[in-house]
């Protein structure tokens, strides 16, 4: 977490289901091919890209997530999007065609980060995270409680990463919603800093989050960067990325 810069930007949170053996495909499409676009055209930018790992959830499964210019960048986004009669930006009518053969469907969330966040480009600004897995947890708490328990998580993150080697890379409030869920990104050095967690965590020593969190409930899956996202490499997507859209 970075306490001395504020993150005052809006996020897309993506749950992806992917059709057949189409993942890779897919997960190529939106780094390679719709990142370098929504950058130039949009001031979007791709804070993540992932595999979900099947044995922790559901599969085949990709998770997006997109960081706008807060709700201002985010208003104008939609307005480019939307502001037609059908619904969607003429100008990538090919792309969309091509993503709709690789997905079926998904469900989408706009999230807000704890102030303390660092938004993507400070999180690369040294390279790549270096995390072999990540884990995502969805926590449900009290009607109105989702800061007071992003605000607690974040100040346990230094605790926490001292116990298990797990990073708090973010802490994020669903907007539109009843103030009752936070999404915590985890970045894991490698698998066994996972396994140690969880072998903790499952006999009741769980050393991500502190009392007074609210928990009503609590889900956690893990995920493996796409090999674009910019956790991985450090940087963001660009055209020479990019491939022919039916590839």
């Amino acid at each position: 977490m970075h306490e001395d810069t504020v993150n005052e930007k809006v996020y897309i949170h993506e749950f992806i289901n992917i059709t057949k053996q189409h993942r890779a495909r897919y997960m190529h499409h939106m780094t390679a091919n719709w990142s370098p676009i929504a950058q130039e055209q949009r001031g979007q930018l791709c804070y993540g890209v992932w595999g979900v790992v099947g044995s922790t959830g559901p599969w085949p499964q990709v998770v997006n997530l997109w960081e706008e210019d807060g709700f201002a960048g985010l208003a104008a986004s939609f307005r480019l999007e939307f502001g037609n009669k059908i619904l969607q930006d003429p100008a990538l009518e090919k792309w969309w065609a091509a993503a709709a053969d690789l997905r079926s469907g998904g469900f989408d969330r706009i999230v807000v980060p704890h102030p303390g966040n660092a938004a993507i480009g400070a999180l690369c600004a040294d390279g790549p995270v270096g995390a072999e897995v990540y884990a995502h947890e969805i926590i449900g708490v009290p009607q109105g409680g989702a800061w007071k328990a992003a605000d607690l998580v974040a100040a346990h993150a230094d605790a926490a990463r001292a116990r298990t080697g797990w990073r708090l890379l973010g802490a994020f409030v669903t907007a539109m919603h009843a103030l009752d869920e936070v999404i915590l990104l985890w970045a894991i050095p490698d698998w066994e800093a996972w396994a140690a967690a969880e072998e903790e965590a499952i006999r009741g020593r769980d050393g991500l989050l502190p009392e007074g969190t609210g928990l009503l409930n609590r889900d956690r899956i893990l995920l493996v960067d796409a090999p674009l996202s910019p956790l991985r490499t450090g940087r963001q997507p660009h055209r020479d990325d990019r491939t022919d859209w039916t590839d």
